[in-house]
């Protein structure tokens, strides 16, 4: 498999850095609720930590940050504005994807690792500059309508491609040089851009990649955009906390993230390693539906929030978008299809596989 490790059962020795994680999240959260007395804030905040155990059992198990439950929770049901929606997604994914990210290390899932690694590079670049420059700029209307569109055309690719992605297997990979300035790329403008303003969609880039481009396994594609979403969260809060402690005014936490971290944190520290385990047992074309259906449900429901702010330009803009993100997923589609099949007349021919290309 070359830069691809495995599945093996782990052995005690690796299972006890994902049980050292949990004592020393749950120690820190602990301590941060009795020294601050936060304890009313678990009562306060109820209502999330609920959707989070939902939230993060999908951030283990699909191609999406726990994040893509809390921004529509907290922006559409709660009604808090869309910098809260992004705010919170870095921070709670930071504990839930992160923990996530452990168990997927632990027990040696196969990963795409050297796209991993390009697109970490890139988004360790991009996030931070996104964060600082250009999410100040972009206004609540665009962030929300950002997010809708994003994942209602997730949803879209999943309706019209499910049988084909839940069927392929194996991992097929690029050259060195496309995983290269692939994973670079995506990981970059996806961070710069996407996941700066909701906090959320760098995993499904890298996935549309892996998964239209390279045709592998969703048992490869989703681990592989769980870690990248968990280093990309843990970047994001890193550079908003910086940034906010620097500059305040420009960019100060949405007030109530604490409130709304500590009454989640603990419940997505376990619900996103349940995700990663359950994708292995429960059918994945199931899993894939479901949450297919509620990112076309949220993208309805965003229309309907907002109507009345939502002049006809930006409404047409929004359905462009929608075409347009559409329309990129069924080129990549289409160039790892032929790529495919290129791959399979060469096998058949007897020469080497690598050699037809992506």
């Amino acid at each position: 498999m070359g830069e691809s490790a495995s599945t093996q059962a782990p052995g005690p020795g690796r299972c006890r850095w994902f049980v050292g994680w949990l004592v020393a999240f749950y120690g820190v959260w602990l301590a941060i609720i009795s020294t601050g007395s936060h304890w009313s804030a678990l009562i306060e905040h109820w209502g999330i930590a609920v959707a989070m155990a939902v939230g993060s059992y999908f951030a283990g198990s699909t191609p999406m940050g726990g994040g893509t439950v809390g921004f529509p929770v907290l922006v559409l049901l709660f009604d808090q504005p869309a910098r809260m929606g992004r705010d919170f997604s870095f921070a709670i994914q930071s504990i839930g994807m992160t923990s996530a990210a452990v168990l997927i290390f632990c027990t040696r899932q196969e990963l795409e690792r050297r796209l991993l690694k390009w697109a970490a590079i890139g988004t360790s670049v991009g996030t931070p500059l996104g964060v600082l420059f250009i999410a100040p700029h972009i206004p609540d209307l665009w962030i929300k309508l950002i997010f809708a569109t994003l994942w209602a055309s997730f949803g879209m690719l999943h309706f019209a491609k499910i049988r084909e992605i839940s069927e392929m297997t194996g991992s097929h990979k690029l050259s060195a040089r496309q995983d290269k300035w692939i994973g670079f790329w995506v990981g970059s403008l996806a961070g710069m851009t996407i996941a700066a303003t909701t906090g959320v969609g760098i995993d499904l880039a890298l996935y549309v990649v892996i998964v239209l481009l390279s045709r592998a396994d969703l048992k490869v594609a989703i681990p592989t955009s769980v870690v990248l979403m968990a280093y990309t969260s843990v970047i994001g809060f890193g550079s908003l906390w910086v940034a906010s402690v620097a500059q305040p005014a420009t960019y100060a936490l949405s007030q109530g993230l604490l409130g709304n971290w500590l009454a989640a944190a603990p419940i997505v520290a376990l619900g996103a390693p349940l995700g990663v385990v359950m994708v292995r047992l429960v059918p994945r074309t199931v899993t894939l539906l479901i949450v297919s259906g509620l990112c076309l449900v949220q993208f309805l429901w965003t229309l309907r929030d907002e109507w009345e702010r939502i002049t006809t330009p930006v409404l047409l803009g929004t359905i462009a978008a929608l075409l347009a993100l559409n329309l990129v997923f069924m080129l990549v589609y289409d160039r790892g299809r032929r790529a495919e099949y290129r791959r399979n007349a060469a096998k058949a021919s007897g020469a080497h596989p690598q050699s037809a290309g992506a």
